[in-house]
C-alpha cells in the first residue's frame, strides 16, 4: 500500500492530511482526506476564518481528481458548513477545490488548458465527464485567473470596436480590442449603443480621457458613443468595410447588368425549335462575380478574359468595377495629402457617374470623410478584431455551440486576451 506521503505527491495537494485509501471492484481509487488543522474552518469564497455552524446535508463529498493511467480518482471528505462575518453560511473551503466545484484544481486546470486546444467533445471524452460540465470549470479558472477585470483597461489609448454573430437567429456579442496589444479587453452579450455604453461606463474619466483613436466600421452607436463619453477621441473606419461597401454595390449593379442581358439578349435571332439555348452574355455576367471583386494582381486568365468581355459588353458595369478598383487604391496611398486628393476625386467621379448605388455610395462616404482621413492619417484597420472574430467562431464551433453565454464570453477571454493560462506543473513551476 501507497504511503500517505506518496498518495499527497502524486495527487499535488497542499495543507491536506491523508486519512485512507482503497480501490472499488470497478477500478476506481477513493482517497479518504480532510484539511490541515490551519486549513479548517475557512470560508469557502474568502478562505477567512469562521465560526462552525453547522454539518450541512451531513455525509461526505467527493471531488474528482486527475485519472491514474486509466483509473478514475476521488478525494472524499466530510464537510461542513461556517458562519463568515462577510458572506455569512457558506460551506466550508477545502484546499483541494474551488468554492462550488467537485473537481480539484489541478484537474479544472488540465480541462481548461485542453479545452483551450481541443474540441469540447474531444475533453469531454479524455477527462470522462459530461461535455456540460467544462462550461462550469471554464468560468471558474477564469473568475480565478481574470480576478481583476479592470486591469485590461489600463493604458487604453487605441481601441476597436465589433460586433460578431456567435448564433443563428441574429445573435451578436461586442468585443472590444486594445490595439497595443492585440488582446480583447472586454466581450459582452448583443450589439448597439445600449451595449457599447456599458464599456465606456466600466472606464474612469482619466482612462476615457487617454482615449485618442476608436476603430470600428460605419455603424451609427460607435460614434454615438465616441460622442457622449470621449469626444476628442477620433474615429477610425476600417478600410475592409469601405471598399466592402463598393463591393456589395457593384455586385448590385452586376446583378442588375445580368437581369438585364436576360430580358434584352444580345442573339436576337428567330427562334429555332427545341430547348432554348441560355444567352451566353448573361451567363458570362452571372458567373463573373470573383473577377470583379478580386484585385487585378490576384486575377486568373480565365477571370482577365470575363473582364475584358465585361468591359466590351457592359459599358456600365465595368465603370462600376473601376469604381470600386480606384476606392480600393486610395487606401493604399502613403501621403495623406494625396489620399485626401485622390479620394476627392473619387466621390467627384462617383457623384457623376449616372450608377444609382455609387451616387448613393458618394453620400455614405461623405458621411464618413473625416473618419476615413483619419484612418488613412494613422494607418488603423480592425485587421486584429476580424482575425479575433475568426477565433471566437472557431471556439464556438470547436464547443459544438455555447448554451450558456457567460460561458462562451469566458471562453474568449481565456483565449483570445493577455490571461495566462497554464498546464497544472507550469503553475507549480513559477
Amino acid at each position: 500500500m501507497l504511503t500517505k506521503k506518496i498518495l499527497k505527491s502524486i495527487l499535488n495537494v497542499k495543507h491536506t492530511a491523508i486519512d485512507d485509501m482503497k480501490i472499488l471492484p470497478d477500478g476506481t481509487i477513493v482517497i479518504k482526506a480532510h484539511p490541515t488543522k490551519d486549513e479548517q474552518c475557512r470560508c469557502g469564497i474568502c478562505g477567512r476564518k469562521s465560526v462552525h455552524y453547522d454539518n450541512g446535508r451531513g455525509g461526505t463529498r467527493s471531488w474528482r481528481a486527475c485519472d491514474w493511467n486509466t483509473h478514475k480518482v476521488y478525494i472524499v471528505a466530510d464537510i461542513h458548513r461556517v458562519m463568515c462575518p462577510k458572506h455569512g453560511v457558506v460551506t466550508a473551503s477545502v484546499p483541494w477545490a474551488r468554492h462550488k466545484s467537485r473537481f480539484t484544481k489541478e484537474f479544472e486546470e488540465l480541462a481548461t488548458w485542453l479545452s483551450l486546444s481541443c474540441t469540447k467533445t474531444a475533453v469531454a471524452s479524455l477527462l470522462r465527464i459530461s461535455w456540460n460540465t467544462i462550461g462550469s470549470i471554464i468560468s471558474r479558472m477564469r473568475a480565478e485567473l481574470d480576478a481583476n477585470p479592470a486591469a485590461h483597461f489600463v493604458g487604453l489609448v487605441r481601441i476597436g470596436v465589433d460586433e460578431t454573430s456567435y448564433k443563428k437567429g441574429h445573435k451578436y456579442i461586442t468585443v472590444v480590442i486594445n490595439h497595443d496589444t492585440g488582446k480583447v479587453i472586454w466581450a459582452h452579450e448583443g450589439h448597439g449603443k445600449t451595449i457599447f455604453t456599458k464599456f465606456f461606463k466600466l472606464l474612469s474619466k482619466e482612462q476615457l480621457a487617454n482615449i485618442q483613436l476608436v476603430s470600428g466600421d460605419g455603424a451609427k452607436w460607435i460614434q454615438a458613443c465616441i460622442n457622449d463619453f470621449c469626444p476628442v477621441a477620433k474615429r477610425c473606419i476600417d478600410p475592409f468595410h469601405v471598399v466592402q461597401w463598393a463591393t456589395e454595390a457593384l455586385d448590385e449593379v452586376r446583378r442588375l447588368a445580368w437581369r438585364d442581358a436576360l430580358r434584352n439578349p444580345a442573339d436576337k435571332t428567330p427562334k429555332k425549335r427545341g430547348r432554348p439555348k441560355k444567352d451566353t452574355t448573361a451567363k458570362d455576367l452571372k458567373g463573373s462575380r470573383f473577377a470583379l471583386g478580386k484585385a487585378p494582381e490576384h486575377l486568373t486568365k480565365k477571370q482577365q478574359a470575363q473582364l475584358e468581355f465585361i468591359a466590351k459588353a457592359d459599358k456600365r458595369l465595368y465603370r462600376a468595377y473601376l469604381l470600386k478598383e480606384k476606392l480600393r487604391l486610395v487606401f493604399q496611398c502613403e501621403n495623406v495629402a494625396i489620399a485626401k486628393k485622390e479620394l476627392d476625386g473619387w466621390i467627384k467621379w462617383a457623384q457623376h457617374c449616372r450608377i444609382n448605388v455609387f451616387v448613393e455610395l458618394q453620400r455614405k462616404i461623405r458621411r464618413h470623410y473625416d473618419a476615413i482621413l483619419a484612418t488613412m492619417e494613422h494607418h488603423l484597420s480592425n485587421a486584429v478584431l476580424e482575425a479575433t472574430n475568426r477565433k471566437i467562431k472557431l471556439s464556438v464551433y470547436m464547443a459544438y455551440g455555447f448554451r450558456n453565454i457567460d460561458n462562451m464570453i469566458d471562453m474568449i477571454m481565456l483565449r483570445c486576451s493577455d490571461i495566462d493560462v497554464r498546464l497544472p506543473w507550469d503553475y507549480e513551476a513559477t
